[in-house]
Parts: C-alpha cells; sequence; structure tokens
C-alpha cells in the first residue's frame, strides 16, 4: 500500500477530511494556479483523456474527483447524454457549477458531493469513468478503485489522469527540483494554504506508478490495463476496462 500523506499531517481526523478542506481552501484560485504549475500542458492531456473515452461512444459518464468540473465540461464533447461529476469538496464543486452554467451546460453535468469510496450509485451503471490528478487522494486507493469496479458497466472504460514521476535522466533530477522546491514556493505564494501545494508534491511522489497501479488495478479485477506516460513522464494516462 501507498505510505498516507496527509494535508495536514492531524492524526486525528481521516484523510478524506483533510482532503476535502484543503480544496475548499484553495476552491477560489485553483484553476489558475494549475495552469501555472502545470505550464498549461494539463489540458492537452485532459484532451487526450477526452479522445480515449469518446472512442467508446459512451452515453452516461461518471468523472471521480472532478474538482472544478474541468474534465467533466471536456466529456460534453464525447457526446454523451448524462455526465456526472463527483467531488468530496463542496468549495470546488461551487466553482464548477459556476463554470457549468456559463457554458450552458447544466441539462447534460450534474455536480454531485459524495465520497469516491462510498459511491451512490447501483452496479455497472456508468458506460466510462474518469478520474484526473484524483486517485492520489483517496482514503483506501483500492476502495475506491472497488467501488469504481462496481459502477463500471461491463465493456465499459476507465481512464485515469495521474502524476507519475520521470525515470530519465535529466528528467527525473528536474522534475524532483521543481516538486520539492519551485511547487511548493508558488503554492505559498498565490495560495492561502500553505499545507495545500507541498501536500500535492508529497502525494505524487509517495504514489505508484506505472507498473505498480497496472499491478492494483489489475487486482481489483480490470483487464486491458495500459499505461501511457505524458511529458517525459511527468503524468500518466492509465486505461482499463471491466
Amino acid at each position: 500500500m501507498p505510505k498516507k500523506i496527509t494535508p495536514y499531517k492531524d492524526e486525528s481526523r481521516s484523510k478524506k477530511e483533510q482532503v476535502a478542506e484543503m480544496f475548499d481552501t484553495i476552491s477560489g484560485n485553483y484553476d489558475g494556479l494549475n495552469r501555472v504549475i502545470s505550464f498549461g500542458i494539463d489540458v492537452k492531456w485532459r484532451k487526450k483523456v477526452v479522445n480515449l473515452v469518446k472512442k467508446s461512444d459512451p452515453r452516461r459518464i461518471l468523472d471521480v474527483a472532478t474538482g472544478t468540473g474541468d474534465l467533466a465540461i471536456n466529456l460534453s464533447k464525447t457526446g454523451a447524454t448524462e455526465i456526472i461529476g463527483l467531488d468530496i469538496s463542496a468549495g470546488m464543486l461551487e466553482v464548477g457549477k459556476n463554470k457549468i452554467k456559463t457554458k450552458k451546460l447544466d441539462d447534460i453535468i450534474s455536480m454531485v458531493q459524495a465520497d469516491s469510496e462510498n459511491l451512490p450509485y447501483e452496479e455497472n451503471y456508468f458506460d466510462a469513468i474518469t478520474v484526473a490528478f484524483g486517485v492520489r487522494n483517496f482514503e483506501n486507493l483500492e476502495k475506491g478503485l472497488s467501488e469504481i469496479f462496481r459502477v463500471l458497466k461491463p465493456g465499459g472504460i476507465f481512464v485515469i489522469l495521474e502524476t507519475s514521476i520521470p525515470t530519465k535522466t535529466p528528467y527525473k533530477q528536474g522534475y524532483r527540483f521543481y516538486s520539492t522546491k519551485i511547487l511548493p514556493l508558488i503554492g505559498r505564494i498565490f495560495s492561502k494554504d500553505r499545507s495545500a501545494y507541498s501536500y500535492l508534491s508529497e502525494s505524487a511522489a509517495a504514489f505508484p506508478y506505472g507498473e505498480a497501479l497496472n499491478n492494483i488495478l489489475k487486482k481489483i479485477g480490470f483487464i486491458d490495463v495500459e499505461d501511457k506516460p505524458q511529458t517525459f513522464g511527468v503524468a500518466t494516462i492509465y486505461t482499463a476496462t471491466k
């Protein structure tokens, strides 16, 4: 199991409680800060996720850990008739609802506050499920992935976009310097929450990626598991089915 990393190092509270508080606190400037931190490349990664999902021609999509709804909004391009963006943070969802309303996508996208490890849906409910930069925030990774497996239809596609660590020189060294020195500094300067971006860096470094995450997905029961490193390996797109 991956090492447990929490935003506030508060042993009296669960990881999910701390994660919800953290994202509530940074929700107002999360989108802008995200573009700065990733140099805007995360937009390109999300487009790739959408294209992978679109190939399966889904009608009903669940975007877990949707945050402010960027991926859920992009997934409207798949032609799906129902998209649910689910997140534990009320603050992030509120920002997302405003974006969805502005884009007049209310009839397609619903934003739901719920726990990703206890999804409020019946078995075999969704044609496609996505998670972008969210699985490392699960309190119990295997439980969260098992819940996703449960509500995904047989033959449905599951796509994860998550940070990973480059393995080749000099990208590995450059990534380590940026993630441990620069990223937390940017977070401290621009965010109200000094702990938030240190947590995002630490959780990324401790999270299983590549073959390690592939093996966990297979253990849960997923098949056709593949990982596709992006931009020198600083992120990875994982695809799987049921």
